[in-house]
């Protein structure tokens, strides 16, 4: 009788321990983290706004290691001079704490322009700085606004050279047609001066009329503080008001600007405005009004009932919050499920263990090492 024999295969499920990849990845952290206790070397030497380590000065740096610090562009040394040498100490650190010991270089002061001022920002003319310029009304600036503080090679100078303050001037407003403006023969007007406009004869049987602004102003560099009027013959219809009448600007011709107030007859009513004016595109503005037969409609008001008065308290309603309480044995969808200390499995236990005896191992190791180092000095 033959008795077949197979060998019984592995468990394709791979055992669950504490001892997984993600255990070896919790030491190599815990290494990575306490080991650099362990090192001689100092780290970095601190950063200054005013100075840096001069070149040449690399890591990695030992005890007894020195590092000499020297200014920035734009900086120069403060007068006494104070220490810029740190030295690495056995312990890791940079000794002594270093102040700095560099200030910013000053541009020259820049004179105020004729008409004009500058303002330093932040009142100063250090490395960094802003010169802002200005002109006094009547004047503009002719050249950069703002100049900046920055560095021309090893020192600091303007950005540019200063701003100018021109006077402001303007050149003859437009001609128009049919018009003429005075000082016509100028050939500059100078700030805040005034010229008028007017409408030459017309040679027909209506006038011209001036629609626009009659008087221009020099308010800025070849600026005027309008444009310029039209001159053209504007002229309304003679308006008619079935059962009203003109009380006021009767007249056979209605040009530009004339303005018309009606009222209605007995047994009638406005409806519209009274008042009407020619408007620049020869139609009544606003448009001409009507009298609609009937008295003047009464505006029914609506007189408000009292409790007083009509003996009936008015009804409030009151919107009641309610306020919903947990009873006992029931819970809500924002209860916070306790996490109990048996959920914990004995993996993790054991890498918590594990990592502790790790680490007191790891200090243990720094603390020999630097008695060591203390015993040697």
């Amino acid at each position: 009788m033959k008795v077949s024999y197979q060998p019984r295969r592995a468990s394709a499920r791979p055992l669950e321990s504490p001892f997984s990849w993600g255990f070896l990845g919790v030491l190599l952290l815990a290494l990575e983290l306490l080991l650099p206790m362990c090192s001689d070397a100092c780290g970095d030497p601190p950063r200054y706004q005013s100075m840096k380590t001069k070149s040449g000065t690399n890591p990695p740096f030992s005890a007894g290691n020195k590092i000499e610090y020297e200014c920035r562009l734009g900086y120069k040394r403060i007068v006494p001079a104070l220490p810029v040498t740190a030295v690495c100490q056995a312990d890791g650190t940079w000794a002594p704490a270093l102040q700095e010991a560099c200030t910013k270089k000053t541009c020259q002061q820049v004179g105020e322009p004729v008409n004009g001022d500058v303002v330093y920002a932040n009142g100063t003319m250090e490395f960094g700085a802003q010169a802002h310029f200005k002109c006094n009304e009547g004047y503009y600036l002719l050249g950069p606004k703002i100049l900046h503080c920055e560095l021309t090679g090893n020192n600091v100078e303007w950005s540019d050279n200063p701003p100018a303050c021109e006077k402001v001037l303007c050149k003859p407003p437009p001609k128009i047609l049919n018009g003429e403006f005075s000082n016509s023969h100028k050939v500059v007007f100078e700030y805040n001066e005034i010229t008028t406009y007017s409408c030459k004869p017309s040679g027909g049987p209506d006038e011209y009329s001036l629609v626009g602004e009659s008087k221009l102003v020099c308010v800025g560099r070849d600026k005027w503080s309008s444009e310029p009027p039209e001159c053209k013959v504007v002229k309304c219809d003679y308006p008619v008001l079935q059962n009203g009448r003109v009380v006021s600007g009767f007249g056979k011709k209605f040009l530009y600007k004339a303005e018309i107030t009606f009222e209605c007859l007995a047994g009638f009513h406005l409806e519209g405005s009274s008042t009407i004016v020619c408007g620049a595109d020869n139609t009544w503005k606003p448009k001409i009004p009507k009298c609609i037969k009937g008295t003047t409609p009464k505006t029914s008001s609506t007189k408000r009932t009292t409790s007083s008065s009509s003996g009936v308290k008015p009804t409030v309603s009151t919107t009641s919050t309610s306020t919903t309480k947990r009873q006992p044995g029931h819970s809500t969808s924002n209860d916070e499920i306790p996490v109990r200390e048996s959920d914990l499995d004995g993996g993790l236990i054991a890498v918590i263990v594990l990592t502790v005896l790790l680490a007191i191992a790891v200090i243990g190791t720094c603390l020999y090492k630097f008695l060591r180092v203390r015993k040697r000095q």
